[in-house]
């Protein structure tokens, strides 16, 4: 087992209530690792140095789980947009977050994730465990 570097976490993302979803989901959503600030914001500077330690777990009942890396992409607002990324040889699986760079990820927190048919999804902050 590999030991973290202080500051990173493992974040789980539940699907929020939604017209879809009216109770919500712990059935749908991410958990994945990041090293995160003290107020809860991405380190993009632990990101760069750890890049490859920052995993990400989709569970969506029905599907087949996936499983792959958080990446931080140019482009997007203010310069750069953090995606789950399940094939680094094709750009259609990526899933985006939505300034996921201006979200402090604390417990009862939304946040948003545009999924790889361009549909945007709610989810809320169920857990920030230390790792």
């Amino acid at each position: 087992m590999t030991t973290l570097p202080r500051g990173f976490h493992r974040i789980r993302l539940n699907m929020a209530r939604s017209p879809g979803y009216p109770e919500g989901s712990k059935l749908h959503g991410y958990e994945f690792v990041a090293p995160l600030t003290a107020e809860g914001f991405i380190d993009a500077e632990a990101w760069k140095e750890h890049r490859a330690l920052c995993k990400v777990h989709r569970f969506w009942q029905g599907e087949a789980d996936q499983h792959g890396q958080l990446i931080h992409k140019a482009g997007g607002a203010k310069g750069a947009t953090w995606t789950f990324d399940y094939d680094p040889t094709a750009e259609d699986d990526d899933e985006a977050g939505f300034r996921f760079g201006d979200h402090a990820f604390q417990i009862g927190e939304y946040v948003s994730i545009r999924d790889e048919d361009g549909d945007l999804k709610t989810f809320v902050v169920t857990s920030t465990n230390a790792v």
